[in-house]
C-alpha cells in the first residue's frame, strides 16, 4: 500500500526542513511526498530542489495557484497512492513509526474511507507544550465543531472518489466541510495517540486567521444542518463561546512563550 503525503508551501523556509525530514524519515518504504509550491521567492525551492536530488520519492511542482484548497487538490490530483495525507510545511509527524501504523490500520481494513488521530502542540523551536487527544467521534458531535485533525487525519483515494475534494470557494475551513461530507457516509478509525505535531506560532493561518476560521466553520455547520433551526441556534450559540475561547487560548499562549523566551 502506498501512502501519499502532499505539503503545500509558499515562502516556507523556516520549517520547511524539519517537515520534510518527518515525512521522508518514515520507517514505512513505500510512501511518496508531494510538495505543491505556490511560487516562493525565498529559499523555499531551493530547500525542495536539494531534498528531490537526495531522495527520489519526493516529487514537486511549483506556480500559481488559487489558494489552499486549490494547493491541496493539485497535490491529490498528482498523489498516485491509495492514501492520502496533507501535512503543512510547518508541521509534522509525531515519530518515524506513524506512516507505518496508519498503513497497517488501513491493511487491516481494506473497505476504510478514512482515520484520524491525536496530536502535539508545538512551538517555533519544535518544543510540545500541549497534547490534543483523538476525540470521542459522532457525526452530531462533527456538526457541532471541526473535532477532527488535519495533520493527523488519513483519507482513502476512494474516499476522494466518494465525496470530491477540499472545496475552493472556502479559505479556511475546506477541510472541516470535507469531513462532514466523508463522516456523512463512514466513521473515521480512532487512532490512539498523537499522529501529528501542529505548530503554532505568529505566522501560522490558524493563528492569524482564528476569529475567520470560526465564523467559516459555522457557515460550513450551518449548510449542513439545513431544515433544523433549533440545532442551528444551538449550535450558533456553541459556535460563539468556541470562537472567543479559542481567540483566548491562542493569544495565551503566544504570550506565554514570548515571556518563557524573555526569561532566557
Amino acid at each position: 500500500m502506498k501512502i501519499s503525503i502532499v505539503t503545500i508551501t509558499l515562502n516556507a523556509e523556516k520549517y520547511l526542513e524539519h517537515t520534510l525530514n518527518s515525512i521522508l524519515g518514515q520507517d514505512y518504504p513505500d510512501i511518496e511526498c508531494l510538495v505543491v509550491d505556490g511560487g516562493s521567492t525565498d529559499g523555499t525551492i531551493d530547500i525542495i530542489r536539494r531534498f528531490a536530488q537526495l531522495d527520489n520519492r519526493l516529487k514537486w511542482t511549483s506556480g500559481h495557484d488559487n489558494g489552499i484548497s486549490d494547493a491541496m487538490n493539485k497535490g491529490i490530483q498528482l498523489a498516485s497512492g491509495d492514501v492520502i495525507a496533507h501535512l503543512h510545511s510547518d508541521d509534522l509527524y509525531h515519530d518515524s513509526g506513524v506512516i507505518s501504523s496508519v498503513a497497517a490500520s488501513f491493511n487491516a481494513n481494506p473497505e476504510l474511507l478514512w482515520l484520524t488521530g491525536g496530536a502535539l502542540f508545538i512551538d517555533e523551536k519544535g518544543r510540545a507544550f500541549k497534547e490534543i487527544k483523538v476525540r470521542n467521534y459522532s457525526y452530531r458531535k462533527l456538526l457541532r465543531g471541526n473535532c477532527i485533525i488535519h495533520p493527523a487525519t488519513f483519507v482513502s483515494k476512494q474516499g476522494f472518489e466518494r465525496v470530491g475534494w477540499f472545496n475552493n470557494a472556502l479559505k479556511y475551513a475546506m477541510d472541516y466541510d470535507l469531513w462532514l461530507r466523508l463522516g456523512a457516509i463512514a466513521t473515521p478509525a480512532r487512532h490512539d495517540g498523537p499522529l501529528a505535531s501542529f505548530r503554532i506560532h505568529e505566522g501560522s493561518l490558524s493563528t492569524a486567521k482564528a476569529k475567520e476560521t470560526f465564523e467559516e466553520e459555522f457557515f460550513v455547520s450551518r449548510s449542513f444542518s439545513r431544515g433544523k433551526p433549533f440545532q442551528n441556534l444551538r449550535y450558533r450559540f456553541e459556535y460563539l463561546f468556541k470562537k472567543y475561547l479559542n481567540r483566548w487560548t491562542v493569544n495565551a499562549m503566544l504570550l506565554s512563550k514570548r515571556m518563557n523566551a524573555g526569561r532566557k
